[in-house]
């Protein structure tokens, strides 16, 4: 039994956590680089914590998800102010950006001389800059993941710049702070959460480790994701998808993703549609797909047996097919929502070349097995409703 697990230097947890943040990043340094989102407004009280505490602040906004550009607009404006710790609160987006920036800033060269896919993939040479993350959804897992997702304009795809040294040096994860997500951003992050622990769960990659984090963080979804969206004050269901988001998080980074991640980068990147969306549409025709090419090439996988332990924490039943389990899946998508994929810009003529990119895409690398053409091509024609 061999495996390695890597995660955040410090990770804090709790409902009020979030007041702790300027005693969290005093000690890493003295000029804060603040990535937060599409309404830095919403930060004034932070800034003025920061200044209370004797730290210089220069705010950098996000709107939506990263790309390259803005990766390099945040370099920029690092390296200008004198920078020496970013602390990113916000979605993925927000977080992605500041691993980015926090990585590029102490790296020299072009986000392309590092960026997986698209680029030439060569490792970080230099350590990042100290980085603090605190999510504001419930979903992506990104503060406690060791890639930052940013999308290559010109190729028209998501891609990932990646090392374990980005992983954040302190992830400040508090319940809270999720409040006052709308049901749509609560369900579209919240199946974004669900997924990385199935695919996690699934993956050829997983190890004793991360298996632990999802049986919980599935159960955790189970239970609280439709009460998050039904009630967005349950602070219990806050709770416990803030919860399960982390454990994604932490899994995800170790144990690698599958075929819904592996068509969420081109599909992203393609369509400008956000990410959660695009997993939510994609979670149960993959999962469909996967447990059928299972079944008839690899019958005694010991991945078709995880997906019914998956199905049994999913549904409560100790007898669960996997087939069970994605029916849970599809039935869980309809009552939060989620999208088509054709509601998402998608037509048929899309699917060669989602298809092709796809099967290039590094989040595959985990799927439960290897897809033909056929099945990939099977997987966008459910998903397009």
């Amino acid at each position: 039994m061999n495996f390695e697990f890597a995660a955040p230097a410090k990770i804090v947890f709790g409902p009020g956590q979030a007041a702790r943040l300027p005693s969290l990043v005093a000690p890493l340094g003295k000029h804060v680089l603040l990535v937060v989102g599409a309404s830095p407004g919403r930060h004034a009280g932070l800034i003025q914590a920061f200044a209370a505490a004797g730290l210089g602040v220069t705010l950098f906004s996000v709107a939506g998800e990263p790309s390259v550009d803005v990766a390099k607009a945040g370099v920029a404006l690092c390296r200008e102010a004198g920078c020496d710790v970013v602390v990113s609160v916000g979605g993925g987006g927000a977080i992605d950006a500041g691993k980015a920036v926090a990585a590029l800033a102490t790296n020299p060269g072009d986000p392309y001389d590092y960026l997986e896919v698209v680029g030439a993939g060569r490792p970080l040479v230099e350590r990042p800059l100290p980085h603090v993350a605190v999510p504001t959804t419930a979903g992506t897992g990104a503060e406690a993941t060791a890639n930052a997702v940013l999308t290559a304009p010109a190729e028209r795809v998501k891609v990932s710049l990646r090392s374990v040294m980005m992983l954040p040096t302190v992830a400040l994860v508090d319940p809270e702070l999720t409040v006052s997500m709308p049901p749509a951003v609560t369900a579209a992050t919240g199946l974004d959460a669900l997924t990385q622990l199935l695919e996690s769960f699934v993956s050829i990659k997983a190890n004793p480790m991360t298996d632990a984090l999802c049986r919980d963080g599935l159960r955790l979804a189970a239970r609280y994701l439709a009460a998050a969206y039904d009630d967005g004050a349950d602070m219990a269901a806050r709770e416990g998808m803030a919860l399960a988001s982390l454990y994604g998080g932490l899994a995800l980074a170790n144990a690698k993703l599958g075929a819904v991640h592996g068509f969420a980068a081109p599909i992203g990147g393609l369509f400008a549609a956000p990410h959660g969306q695009v997993c939510a549409s994609l979670l149960p025709a993959v999962a469909a797909v996967n447990i059928a090419a299972l079944r008839q090439r690899e019958p005694g996988s010991g991945r078709l047996a995880a997906y019914a332990a998956a199905a049994a924490m999913l549904t409560g039943r100790a007898d669960a097919s996997p087939e069970d389990g994605a029916v849970w899946l599809e039935a869980l998508c309809r009552r939060l929502g989620a999208p088509t994929l054709t509601a998402l810009g998608l037509t048929q003529a899309d699917i060669p070349l989602v298809v092709e990119k796809a099967a290039r895409a590094s989040s595959m690398q985990g799927n439960p097995i290897n897809l033909t053409t056929a099945e990939l091509t099977a997987i966008v024609e459910r998903a397009l409703g």
